[in-house]
């Protein structure tokens, strides 16, 4: 195994660490799980995360897991590139938006996706979906407010919270939830063409097969 590996699956959170690792120019390599496959539930890979989730970054021995934790590990990583506010205050703005978007954007899309995860019983699962999905597009009203100023997320500079905000974008856009972006939400849509204009994204989207947004 090389110095740095993430495994990732195409499309989901790891997405944004895929962008970031690729934004960086450090040399590393990737494996790609099929999760319909259950690649996640391999022993190969439950080695490296006992969890079962992606992304996983083995890196010099060692794993991290957790989209937010490995995005602000890889900002810390490498400082030449820009990946992080220097001001506190942008900092901590950065760090606001990385934790609402894990705990509260990612939590309402697992609930349309994932219902088994929070109940039991199987007659509850078309409820939690509901719920999910109500709550998912308040989230993504909010977001499209936070970016009406035009931009990137944190006071106009790019950094590791964009990429995390594409992934939603897409997420929005794809078959469990089926917004109108551009015409739901066209700040967040323009700041995701932004992203898609970016030499790393477009490589990342391209390797992941993932249609950009247009």
């Amino acid at each position: 195994m090389t110095a740095r590996t993430l495994y990732y699956a195409p499309g989901a959170c790891s997405l944004a660490v895929h962008i970031t690792l690729e934004e960086t120019g450090a040399p590393y390599e990737t494996v790609r799980l099929d999760l319909a496959k259950g690649d996640q539930r391999a022993p190969e890979f439950l080695s490296v995360n006992e969890r079962g989730r992606v992304p996983a970054l083995y890196e010099d021995g060692w794993v991290l897991t957790e989209a937010s934790a490995i995005l602000r590990h890889l900002a810390r990583a490498h400082p030449e590139a820009g990946l992080m506010p220097d001001e506190p205050r942008h900092a901590a703005l950065a760090d606001e938006w990385l934790g609402w978007l894990a705990t509260a954007h990612q939590v309402a899309y697992a609930q349309v996706r994932r219902p088994e995860r929070y109940a039991a019983d199987e007659a509850a699962f078309d409820a939690i979906r509901a719920k999910g999905a109500d709550t998912f597009g308040d989230l993504c009203t909010m977001t499209e407010v936070r970016l009406s100023n035009g931009g990137w997320a944190v006071e106009g500079r790019y950094s590791i919270v964009d990429p995390y905000l594409l992934v939603f974008w897409l997420w929005a856009r794809g078959p469990a939830i089926g917004f109108a972006m551009d015409a739901m939400f066209p700040a967040w849509t323009a700041h995701a063409r932004a992203m898609a204009a970016r030499p790393a994204v477009r490589a990342v989207l391209a390797r992941e097969g993932l249609t950009p947004p247009v």
